[in-house]
């Protein structure tokens, strides 16, 4: 396992902005994010500086080399999870690598929204779950189920193997995205991946069972949802960060209840614009450098 200083996750404009900070302060930063949102054709025409528009492409170009020229390492590549470090700091583990750090910052962007499950708000806390290594303990030995199509949901599968062996993907009606080294693991740990559209749900006093299109009633102790890619609400769930709704909560230093744990950007909510993500993420870079200082 590879150790970092800070770990950044999330490549727009709040992320670069604390790379830039941070790796300017000579801290050893690590930014893992791929081509975010605001990274399109569309023009700006509102950013403090540019007399002419500038398109959301260049716009993260520009800071990403900004950011590079400084010393911030900068990668592509999809993290699956991060949790707290046994011996202090924390682990964020990718698909290509894992890390250990004694800071992190999360840019992460607006979360995901729970997927289209009828009756799912419901089973919440009954046995529907977006966190493994929150809840998994309480489904020892008993048929789960994860609801996802990507390396998120399979490696949330495969961490469930340490409480049940029960286990099955269902893809929502999605075509699975399970690259093929994922695959070959849940293969070997006898994990289905099943492509239906979940129904609906059943239970009494929690969940029994989801029902699968064409009638099919596949039993599950516990659901847990992993569509798409993990989000800060996952990586909030894991860490035990405070939110609001959606969104994490941090002071106006942009630190969270977590200590070493800072978020920026619209993550955190409020006036969802490229100058605010910028100016928070200035100040999310600041606290991760007095933060890393004081522990020096």
């Amino acid at each position: 396992m590879e150790s970092r200083q800070l770990v950044i996750v999330g490549g727009g404009p709040a992320g670069l902005s604390a790379a830039i900070y941070t790796a300017r302060a000579n801290v050893d930063t690590l930014l893992i994010g791929c081509a975010p949102k605001v990274a399109g054709d569309y023009e700006i025409d509102n950013y403090f500086g540019f007399p002419e528009t500038i398109n959301g492409r260049e716009l993260i170009e520009r800071g990403k080399r900004q950011a590079e020229r400084f010393g911030a390492v900068l990668d592509c590549d999809t993290v699956l999870g991060m949790h707290h470090g046994e011996s202090g700091g924390f682990v964020v583990k990718a698909e290509k690598r894992e890390i250990a750090c004694k800071a992190l910052i999360l840019a992460t962007g607006v979360a995901r929204l729970a997927p289209k499950i009828p009756g799912l708000a419901d089973y919440e806390a009954k046995g529907v779950s977006y966190c493994v290594s929150c809840d998994g303990f309480f489904h020892r030995g008993q048929p789960v189920a994860v609801a996802g199509e990507g390396i998120y949901a399979a490696n949330q599968a495969l961490e469930l193997t340490a409480y049940t062996k029960d286990i099955s993907i269902v893809t929502n009606g999605k075509k699975s995205e399970i690259k093929p080294e994922f695959q070959a693991r849940l293969d070997r740990a006898g994990i289905p991946v099943i492509e239906a559209r979940i129904e609906g749900l059943s239970g009494e006093a929690g969940l029994e069972s989801v029902r699968l299109e064409g009638g099919r009633e596949l039993p599950a102790h516990g659901l847990f949802i992993a569509m798409g890619a993990a989000g800060s609400g996952d990586f909030a769930n894991t860490l035990g960060l405070a939110r609001e709704g959606a969104f994490i909560i941090a002071d106006p230093e942009q630190r969270t209840n977590i200590e070493g744990v800072f978020a920026a950007g619209d993550c955190t909510g409020g006036f969802l614009q490229i100058s605010v993500a910028v100016g928070e993420g200035a100040k999310a870079g600041r606290g991760a450098i007095n933060f890393l200082k004081k522990g020096a």
